[in-house]
């Protein structure tokens, strides 16, 4: 065993033997590393951010109970699914959104069970770096004209004017600065909640700026039930959403393997893969039933697993716990939906700006060579396909951004022929990504 295997091994026993007290308030922290991002995902989209803090939690212990509490993985709102909610919630309707997002925790599943048959090598060639990077670069620069739009005191489609033009970029700028210098300058702990301190500043600069209302706040309960949502199940939502739940899957063997790299173990033998699948699709799919976004891992987590050498599972069950308490209590609740939209803009530029940043990377890592045709082809279609808003279909139901670039990422993927070294590359996905792990935390 390497000399830094034997040190996490003994970090970890260390952790695993904390009173409970300890692992409730790290516990407590890593939902505070998580909160930002947490809940201005729901905010965006229209679903109410208690629900998402309680399917957060539920989902976590789902996850948890699946994978026999082995994996130090929190589960929050997933960004990816950002536009095809806000495009389902306004054609079909907020309980047909929740329908088809059902239905995409059940892909998760389906993969789940076809990795514990057939092994992971099949999740690769179906969808290889060269299809998932402009997938993921299409999801993060198709939201861009939102992030913008909210910074400059707009609806995010720019339909309204909410807020006057300098006194929004002010605030927006305010908020963006605030969490690019915590980001980059920040250290310890503080260097993973840039979200929550551009949060705060933001909101600090609106209320200056008159742009905050706490009546609701002050005439509302102290605790309440969220506002759950029964899904409805409507075919074409569900088709339209299928193919959004594929790329965040395939997304999910990377995360699997980045927390198993700073644990030092393998978690694609032990659960094992099937079940980290699993266990984020039965949590996704119950978020759903719940009202809630979908789920997925958190890389600010990881980052604060291995800041703070909390590798005890049990962490994670504390972090659920608290935000499933915390969703009960209404004025909380309410106050996140006082903050105005120029602080979510300027904050939601560098976030959208960072998918299509992870995009990017996995086709860098991956060396994917786009003077090669096969390759510029399938980056470029799909990147336009995606981002300029074409769509296939009629009147009754169509094909239109993530969905749509996705089945056409992989459809042209599968068709156009491969060369020998490419067909060879794909036989070593392991190798790949953990190469792809270890140039990142160099």
């Amino acid at each position: 065993m390497s000399d830094l295997s034997s040190a996490q091994s003994s970090v970890k026993q260390a952790t695993l033997q904390q009173p409970i007290w300890r692992n409730a308030l790290a516990g407590l922290q890593m939902l505070f590393v998580a909160f930002g991002a947490l809940v201005l995902m729901p905010l965006i989209t229209g679903l109410d951010p208690s629900v998402a803090l309680f399917t957060a939690g539920i989902g976590t212990l789902i996850f948890q109970l699946i994978t026999k509490q082995t994996v130090p993985i929190f589960l929050a709102s997933s960004f990816v699914f950002i536009a095809p909610i806000a495009y389902s919630v306004q054609t079909w309707g907020m309980a047909a959104a929740m329908g088809s997002l059902f239905v995409s925790g059940l892909v998760y599943v389906a993969i789940a069970a076809l990795v514990a048959i057939r092994g992971t090598g099949f999740l690769h060639r179906l969808m290889p770096p060269v299809v998932t990077g402009p997938i993921i670069m299409a999801i993060g620069l198709g939201l861009a004209p939102i992030a913008v739009n909210m910074a400059m005191g707009k609806s995010g489609d720019g339909a309204a004017e909410l807020f006057p033009y300098t006194d929004s970029l002010i605030v927006s700028m305010s908020a963006l600065i605030t969490t690019l210098l915590v980001a980059t300058l920040g250290k310890g702990i503080f260097r993973l909640i840039p979200i929550m301190a551009g949060v705060l500043v933001g909101y600090i600069m609106a209320s200056i700026m008159g742009m905050v209302s706490t009546d609701a706040v002050a005439n509302s309960e102290w605790f309440a039930i969220p506002n759950f949502i029964t899904p409805e199940f409507n075919l074409a939502a569900i088709l339209f959403m299928l193919p959004v739940a594929i790329a965040p899957a395939i997304e999910h063997v990377g995360d699997i393997l980045a927390i198993g790299s700073v644990t030092g173990k393998d978690y694609t033998k032990e659960p094992g893969l099937h079940r980290t699948l699993l266990g984020d699709g039965v949590a996704t799919s119950t978020a759903a039933l719940l009202g809630g976004p979908p789920n997925t891992t958190y890389s600010e987590v990881t980052g604060a697993v291995m800041l703070t050498k909390m590798f005890n599972p049990r962490i994670m069950l504390w972090a659920a716990c608290f935000a499933i308490v915390l969703a009960f209590v209404a004025k909380f609740g309410v106050a996140l939906q006082t903050i105005p939209a120029p602080v979510m803009g300027g904050i939601l530029i560098l976030l959208f700006g960072s998918i299509a940043g992870v995009g990017m990377n996995i086709l860098v890592k991956a060396q994917v060579d786009l003077s090669d045709q096969r390759n510029l082809v399938i980056v470029s279609t799909t990147l336009v396909f995606g981002i300029g808003g074409m769509a296939m279909g009629n009147a009754d139901f169509s094909l239109q951004g993530i969905s749509l670039c996705g089945l056409v990422a992989i459809a042209l993927n599968l068709l156009l022929p491969q060369t020998k070294a490419e067909e060879a590359s794909l036989g070593h996905p392991q190798a790949i990504t953990e190469n792809k792990i270890e140039q990142s935390s160099v």
